[in-house]
């Protein structure tokens, strides 16, 4: 493995436009179209997770906007995607969100299709005035690639490579492992506000102090540590070539992590312990446990099972690396951990959405205790937690993300205000204006 992955570098330097993002882009069904054709369409989407299809034959289904795409175990290992529609008369060919077959049979007419999209049978063939559909139709395929564990579409026929799509994302991601990484919880909602809505929030941590912390207009958010340290002038902000984002932010250890003695609390406590680290030599002083706990990952990972440490910076060890994709797809990657976040449109409301909180763990940390959620888990499959739908209004979707997600929807109230003009934005959020620049680039045809 190259040494340059144990760095962190930064992205190139980009420039945005200044648009003026209005609340239509949010409310507008004639927007959502735009979008829809020119922007989902022709680019890659995080759907499937590959451990949920380990057999020939087995297949899960997600839905995106109007569409919803059918993935497939191979018989030679891989996956191809299709549309879920029969070619005989439009049918939806399943239902389910998972399952394995020998053949994928249409409920309306018991046309068949083996895994790899072929038309296996059709009754009365010989009733056809073009000849014989079997050898003659397949599934509609769409472009299916894997990569971190998780199977990736793209809708356009004349698409780029993932990894180009990815671009620096691909390396940082495969040196982690985190194909081998299992999912401990997950929860999905549909929410009452766009998919935009949810990226925005996703993309800066301005909202961190006063949605989760309680800051007032008398705090001084320099102050504010909390477990990550949030203060923009101490936080790395880049914006890839490629369309994407990230954001690392340290490992604060301030607010929570000690009691009004200078004792360090729990989970830190344990962790500190784990790595042959003594808490009591950070009473008063929990920020120093960030290098120490650096150093500690560094010397003794290997030998503990964290297999995936010779390849990350020692930053990664302690510090959040936020990362938001184009389109709909944020996730913090800690050292042993991933946090999934992902909002998908409806199909005909552009102020619905569907949007999911998944955990995702390293072995080594799950099996050190680390992510304890697989034990409050009560439906697994494979040694995963299988996705929950709640009502996000009478269960908690996760800790922390509660908080959001009120926000998220008194956010979608006020974009149908005629009072708001548009986005007045720090040079902390410029990664909300870019994204949504790139989002008409695609509009307009300039991507």
């Amino acid at each position: 493995m190259a040494d340059n992955i144990r760095v962190l570098n930064r992205y190139p330097e980009q420039t945005t436009r200044g648009s003026l993002l209005q609340g239509n882009r949010y409310t507008s069904r004639e927007f959502a179209s735009l979008e829809w054709e020119n922007m989902w369409t022709r680019v890659w989407l995080i759907l499937g997770r590959e451990a949920e299809i380990p057999n020939p034959g087995d297949w899960q289904m997600e839905p995106v906007g109007p569409e919803e795409i059918l993935m497939v175990r191979q018989t030679d290992g891989t996956v191809k995607a299709f549309y879920n529609v029969c070619q005989h008369r439009g049918n939806p060919l399943v239902e389910g969100n998972s399952g394995s077959v020998k053949r994928f049979v249409c409920k309306y007419h018991s046309w068949a299709y083996m895994p790899d999209g072929e038309l296996n049978f059709a009754p009365d063939r010989e009733d056809f005035p073009e000849g014989n559909p079997c050898g003659k139709v397949r599934l509609a395929e769409v472009a299916c690639e894997t990569f971190a564990g998780f199977v990736w579409v793209n809708m356009d026929p004349n698409c780029q490579s993932l990894r180009s799509f990815l671009g620096p994302i691909w390396d940082e991601w495969q040196a982690r492992h985190i194909d081998t990484w299992r999912r401990t919880m997950a929860r999905s909602a549909w929410l009452p506000c766009n998919w935009k809505v949810v990226l925005d929030n996703f993309n800066e941590s301005y909202h961190v102090p006063t949605v989760h912390q309680g800051a007032t207009t008398e705090t001084n958010r320099q102050e504010i540590r909390g477990h990550i340290n949030t203060y923009f002038k101490e936080t790395q902000f880049d914006l890839s070539n490629e369309g994407h984002n990230r954001m690392v932010m340290q490992g604060g250890f301030g607010v929570g992590s000690t009691d009004k003695e200078g004792n360090v609390l729990e989970p830190l406590k344990s962790e500190l312990r784990f790595w042959n680290l003594d808490p009591d030599d950070f009473r008063n002083n929990p920020a120093a446990t960030r290098e120490a706990l650096q150093s500690a990952k560094r010397k003794l990972g290997v030998e503990r099972g964290f297999s995936h440490y010779p390849n990350i910076p020692d930053e990664q060890f302690t510090d959040a690396f936020h990362y938001t994709l184009l389109p709909n797809f944020a996730v913090t990657v800690w050292s042993d951990s991933f946090h999934f976040l992902r909002a998908r449109p409806d199909r005909d409301n552009p102020e619905r959405c569907l949007f999911d909180n998944w955990w995702y763990s390293s072995p080594a940390s799950i099996e050190a205790g680390f992510d304890r959620r697989l034990e409050h888990t009560d439906v697994q499959e494979n040694g995963e937690a299988v996705v929950e739908m709640i009502d996000p209004t009478t269960r908690s979707i996760g800790p922390g993300i509660d908080d959001d997600v009120r926000v998220f929807v008194t956010q979608q109230r006020g974009f149908r205000s005629r009072g708001f003009k548009g986005v007045y934005l720090s040079k902390q959020e410029e990664r909300i204006r870019r994204y949504h620049e790139l989002i008409d680039d695609y509009i307009e045809g300039r991507r």
